[in-house]
C-alpha cells in the first residue's frame, strides 16, 4: 500500500501530522485511524467471503485480483498455450528495430525484405533521403 512513498515524503507526513494535531492528540489520532483501517479490512474480507459463498463451488479458485484487466490479460497470455505461441511469434521490438535499421540504411534492404504477395511492386521515391535542390537562377538584364 505504501510501497511508493519515499523517506522524504514519510518525514513530511509525520511533521505535518505533528503540526496539525499536536503532540498531545497525535497518539489518539493514530489509534483511531488504525482502528478505522482494521474495520475496513474486516468488512472487505467478509464481503469477499460472502461473494465466494454465493458463487458456489465452481468458483472456489476465484481471486478478486483477476478482475483487474491487466492481471486478467497477463494470466490469459501465460496460461493459454495457443496465445503464448502467438505472443512468441509476434516480437514487436524486433520488427521495430528492423524498420529502424531499414530507414537508417536508406531503404537499400527494403526490396530484399519486401513480402512476396504476388502484387506488383511499385518503386516510389526514396523518402529517407533529402531531395537535391538546385539553386534558383535569375536572368538579369544588364540594360
Amino acid at each position: 500500500m505504501f510501497n511508493d512513498i519515499g523517506a522524504l515524503e514519510l518525514v513530511t507526513l509525520v511533521v505535518l501530522a505533528v503540526l496539525i494535531f499536536g503532540p498531545d492528540k497525535l497518539p489518539k489520532v493514530i489509534q483511531d485511524v488504525s482502528r478505522f483501517i482494521r474495520k475496513i479490512r474486516e468488512f472487505s474480507d467478509s464481503a469477499k467471503q460472502d461473494i465466494r459463498a454465493e458463487l458456489g463451488p465452481d468458483f472456489k479458485d476465484f481471486e478478486f485480483e483477476d478482475l483487474n484487466p491487466k492481471t486478467f490479460i497477463r494470466k490469459q497470455l501465460t496460461e493459454n498455450e495457443d496465445l503464448a505461441e502467438i505472443r512468441s511469434s509476434l516480437d514487436l521490438r524486433k520488427e521495430l528495430n528492423e524498420v529502424a535499421d531499414t530507414v537508417k540504411d536508406g531503404g537499400s534492404t527494403a526490396a530484399v525484405d519486401a513480402p512476396q504477395s504476388g502484387a506488383p511492386q511499385v518503386a516510389g521515391p526514396d523518402l529517407t533521403k533529402k531531395p537535391a535542390v538546385e539553386p534558383a537562377r535569375f536572368d538579369v538584364d544588364a540594360t
